[in-house]
């Protein structure tokens, strides 16, 4: 019988190497666990050398070389962004993937966007795979454009996308989805891109996913994932995340499980854990708002884009063209006195960026809904670590909203203006570790009242006036607050939505006049104006 202390060493021997023919191949990001395992005497001296190059490397991440931010990007980084920017490089000298966990609002993108930059600078156009989930594709699209205009985008999204690889090479970046990936998979296999970025990568966390089987066919030089949550229920999530960027790095899946995922998470093996921990510490960069607050101003404001899927968005193109046609037919100085009528149209419009299934309890117009894909999603990722205030100027959307989060079970406190005991429910969720959620309707709790325990704030739907926003953001940013505070709102594009932000930009006396469409002033709106507007 072998000594436990031999069938350890065996185990980490075979979970370090993968069976070639009739022999074992370490791969060289298993460097550590080769030192430890071989006796230094039995190694030649160019493996002595390279063990010796990669442990006084990645063990001592203060002797990352500097790298100057490209010329080409349109941004100041913060210091944690030019230290993430120095490591995404400094790996890439190994030719190392890895994962870039940063809470979410810290840049994660803009470093990615850096790093793409400055490929080119070094080694010339090459082109790489960005694969996000499908409600952040225009969010990404955005991003570029804002701050790394000169990247050559081909977007692979939609009916009518491109299905060929022989273009490719003209591109900088090619950005696709998950879902398109997966229909596209056959052809995007045959391409060896540059890189592979993955956004928000828990989304191949399961190696039996579909979408894992398929990521992992694709061919690159090297490969990065992103996400705010590498852990999201337990240690097996790293697995398939890191099989991806890192391969190699944690052995079978079989292995992990028995050698961490199984004593971490059902025996809380602290030796495996803090093993783990070493193996995989060079190539996961983690920073959260808490250490890095003093970089961060005290309240960071974001928009998501939510993409309409093809039902919501047919049922908004339809009421938009009745509006439309209404507009068209109606005179000039008709307008005022059907400004009733328009209001009701534009608030239709609204209410199906947020959801068809609040339209109507007579009438089903179908519940797709590319908010509540983003919200929850959103919520579950952050809800285990932080407390999250939600609005909306429409109740029935806070009730939809309600209803997701008990078949999650997620707790949460409920304001409105029919709540009769505000403090109670106010005090609950302050002092209430259970209650993760705040669901707030706009016009009730956008004044006076004091949520400091929460840090993240999410809009569902924008308001006319800016100021009753902001007045709903500082529900949790005002004293007190001892926290970072991030506020997100969510934005379906080419909508009423996103020409309301774009008119308060761009437009100050007709975001003015916006703002009075609620007492159904339309005075000052002509009728090009509003035609413009949806």
């Amino acid at each position: 019988i072998l000594p436990d202390e031999w069938l350890a060493k065996f185990d980490k021997y075979f979970g370090a190497s993968e069976i070639v023919g009739e022999t074992l191949h370490t791969p060289n990001i298993n460097y550590a666990t080769v030192e430890e395992l071989y006796e230094t005497e039995l190694l030649d001296i160019e493996s002595k050398q390279r063990l010796a190059l990669y442990r006084s490397k990645l063990s001592a991440f203060e002797n990352i070389e500097d790298i100057q931010v490209p010329k080409e990007l349109n941004a100041t980084l913060r210091g944690y962004q030019k230290e993430g920017l120095n490591w995404l490089n400094f790996l890439d000298g190994f030719n190392f993937g890895g994962c870039l966990a940063d809470d979410m609002g810290l840049g994660k993108t803009i470093q990615v966007l850096a790093f793409i930059l400055s490929q080119i600078e070094k080694n010339g156009n090459q082109a790489n795979l960005i694969v996000v989930p499908a409600s952040l594709v225009f969010n990404w699209q955005q991003e570029i454009r804002n701050f790394a205009p000169t990247l050559k985008v081909l977007t692979i999204y939609g009916a009518d996308r491109a299905k060929v690889i022989a273009d490719f090479d003209k591109y900088d970046v090619i950005l696709t989805s998950y879902g398109t990936l997966l229909a596209d998979v056959k052809f995007l296999k045959d391409f060896r891109f540059n890189y592979i970025f993955l956004d928000e990568s828990q989304t191949i966390k399961n190696p039996d996913s579909q979408r894992y089987k398929a990521v992992r066919l694709l061919q690159s030089r090297n490969k990065v994932v992103m996400t705010g949550t590498p852990i999201e229920n337990n240690t097996f999530d790293l697995y398939g995340q890191l099989s991806f960027a890192c391969p190699g790095l944690l052995g079978s899946r079989e292995q992990f499980k028995q050698i961490y995922s199984v004593p971490i998470d059902q025996f809380k093996d602290a030796k495996r854990a803090a093993e783990l921990q070493r193996k995989i510490n060079p190539f996961i960069l983690r920073r959260t708002k808490e250490q890095v607050a003093k970089e961060l101003p005290d309240k960071t404001e974001m928009v998501i884009y939510c993409e309409m899927g093809a039902q919501q968005r047919e049922l908004y193109e339809s009421c938009r063209n009745e509006i439309r046609d209404y507009l068209m037919g109606t005179a000039e100085d008709e307008l005022n006195k059907s400004s009733m009528q328009v209001l009701q149209g534009i608030t239709k419009l609204r209410q199906i960026c947020n959801s068809p299934a609040i339209l109507s309890k007579e009438k089903y117009y179908g519940d797709a809904s590319s908010k509540m894909d983003v919200l929850m999603e959103q919520i579950e990722s952050k809800a285990p670590y932080h407390k999250i205030l939600v609005f909306s100027q429409f109740v029935t959307m806070l009730d939809l909203v309600a209803e997701q989060l008990v078949q999650r079970n997620i707790k949460f406190a409920y304001l409105t203006g029919q709540t009769k005991n505000r403090g109670d429910v106010v005090s609950s969720f302050q002092h209430n570790e259970e209650e993760r959620v705040f669901l707030i309707s706009l016009k009730a709790g956008g004044v006076g009242l004091n949520l400091t325990e929460a840090d993240y704030v999410y809009l569902i739907d924008p308001w006319w006036n800016p100021s009753v926003e902001n007045q709903a953001i500082d529900r949790a940013y005002r004293i007190g607050q001892h926290k970072n505070v991030m506020a997100i709102r969510l934005i379906c594009p080419d909508t009423v939505e996103e020409k309301i932000m774009l008119m308060q930009a761009s437009k100050k006396d007709l975001a003015s006049d916006l703002i009075k469409i609620e007492d159904s002033i339309f005075k000052s709106l002509t009728k090009s104006d509003l035609l413009a507007l949806i």
